[in-house]
């Protein structure tokens, strides 16, 4: 038994390097901006959403209804977001047909309802901004967080295009050679790094209010309950000590 446990405490310890290794070769994912109160943000990234997103990806858990909540009116829905069908009703749907979609990208493009929700909006965030050319690559595009992607860069022309710059430096006490991997505009597109950032972070925003569109509500009610069980409790500890006053 002691032979046994120790082969296995030498076996986790063997794959502990091989395990910090594939760690840091991870990408770091940057904070998104979510804030599900701003509604202005969210208006905008439904707007987005609608004209970049929609044309390919599906968003069948959300209806346009809901937009409302966002602080639009029915009119402004239909007038501005609604392309694909008349009703208010209706789930967010792409008109793009699954053999098209085979045919452009070699995949089904992903319904987005809740993938802010399975990929993270920090995910989201960093992926949106790590678009770069690569002639290699189908679609002309790659990613540094997801590579070889089958998505194009369907923003290039506000970002503008990138370039990944892969420099190499050996350590001269250890002779470890550490790569470096930057992203570096090359031609700029119609905003500014800053105003693109914004722009994908009030797209995120939206996707991340439309995985869960009651979160905030659930967060406020959350605190309202515990605030209220506070306050119960010191009622009723107050009461238990009247009760109890004369019990020795």
């Amino acid at each position: 038994m002691m032979k046994q446990t120790l082969a296995l405490l030498v076996f986790a310890a063997a794959l502990l390097p091989a395990a910090a290794s594939a760690s840091s070769a991870k990408v770091a994912l940057d904070r998104a901006p979510v804030d599900l109160h701003d509604q202005a943000s969210l208006q905008r990234g439904a707007q987005i959403f609608v004209n970049h997103c929609l044309n390919c990806h599906s968003a069948s858990a959300m209806r346009y209804g809901k937009l409302m909540d966002l602080g639009l009116t029915e009119a402004q829905v239909k007038d501005n977001l609604m392309f694909a069908t008349d009703k208010v009703g209706d789930p967010m749907v792409s008109v793009l047909e699954v053999k098209d979609a085979k045919a452009f990208f070699g995949v089904v493009p992903p319904d987005l309802a809740l993938g802010a929700r399975f990929r993270s909006p920090d995910w989201l965030y960093t992926y949106l901004r790590g678009f770069y050319r690569d002639p290699a690559a189908r679609t002309g595009w790659n990613n540094t967080v997801y590579p070889n992607v089958a998505m194009p860069h369907v923003l290039w022309e506000y970002q503008g295009n990138q370039q990944l710059q892969v420099t190499s430096k050996m350590d001269p006490n250890t002779g470890d050679v550490k790569e470096t991997r930057k992203l570096a505009i090359v031609a700029p597109g119609s905003l500014t790094p800053v105003e693109y950032d914004r722009y994908v972070g009030d797209l995120v925003n939206f996707m991340a209010y439309m995985g869960e569109p009651g979160a905030a509500s659930r967060k406020l009610w959350g605190i309202v309950v515990l605030f209220f069980l506070g306050v119960f409790f010191v009622v009723a500890l107050l009461l238990k000590n009247e009760y109890w006053k004369d019990v020795r």
